[in-house]
């Protein structure tokens, strides 16, 4: 068992929930039985070291015989007090894995014929990206694109999130704005921007809008997308509040705006 908290091996773990260690290392962290368990069950090959304390291998003996399928790797038992140190949560549920970076790069998304993808402009929220990608997957979408500087995927936050999602659907990073819409009109998507400025949601559910493949454009929290980006779209929709709220989540926008067109392009079917 590896007891020892201040143990080199201990602390290189732990360094992974910084983005310098993650730079470097094309590594991440991946926390908790959900993770381990869509990362076993979905992409095993990319999973360096696993590690759990005896308790937690007891309580989901599922994992344990993932883990025994594995050639490639052993687990690794570990004290309480270690996974303490390696964690970046307060509370630990047991397991933490290591794993390589995976990110799918636009050319093979595009090439793929993607029938609702969602792109993703400076979203800083490690929650909201990581809840975006989830309801992405639940929803059907075919890939995500990050682009600008939006948070970093592999942030310890936004894996979390996720739930497993990270694991289900294409994913890009580091892209530009411009030469992604340019990418995603060459492949017959429509470009869609979710912005309160642009025209009801209902509308164009109504106008029959959301049935051809598209591309749904999310801008930062704060502020949005700018004035230089939004005429790159090819229509602005906005998700339209009938109660007293001041205004909604970028998450929960994003969830409404890929389900209508999840349902759309499914009845037309």
């Amino acid at each position: 068992m590896l007891d020892n908290p201040r143990s080199p091996r201990v602390r290189a773990v732990a360094k992974l929930a910084k983005r310098p260690a993650r730079l470097e290392t094309g590594l991440f962290l991946l926390e908790g039985p959900q993770a381990v368990s869509e990362a076993l069950t979905y992409r095993p090959g990319l999973i360096v070291e696993l590690y759990a304390t005896p308790t937690a291998l007891e309580r989901y003996p599922e994992i344990a015989a993932l883990a025994e399928e594995q050639p490639d790797f052993d687990v690794e038992f570990v004290s309480e007090e270690v996974l303490a140190v390696m964690s970046d949560t307060v509370t630990p549920q047991g397991f933490i894995a290591v794993a390589h970076q995976f990110p799918t790069s636009m050319k093979d998304i595009f090439n793929a014929e993607p029938k609702l993808i969602a792109i993703l402009e400076e979203v800083r929220d490690p929650g909201n990206l990581g809840t975006i990608i989830r309801a992405a997957d639940s929803a059907g979408a075919d890939a995500v694109i990050l682009t600008g500087r939006s948070v970093d995927l592999y942030n310890p936050k936004v894996v979390r999130s996720t739930t497993g999602s990270l694991f289900h659907l294409p994913i890009a990073v580091g892209a530009e704005l411009p030469n992604v819409i340019e990418r995603a009109h060459k492949a017959g998507l429509r470009v869609l921007a979710a912005d309160v400025k642009g025209t009801s949601l209902l509308d164009a559910r109504v106008a029959g809008d959301l049935v051809q493949p598209t591309a749904w454009l999310f801008g930062n929290e704060a502020h949005g997308l700018t004035d230089e980006q939004l005429p790159l779209a090819d229509a602005a929709i906005t998700v339209p509040i009938y109660g007293q709220a001041e205004s909604m989540n970028l998450a929960t926008a994003a969830s409404v705006c890929l389900y209508e067109s999840a349902f759309a392009q499914r009845s037309a079917v």
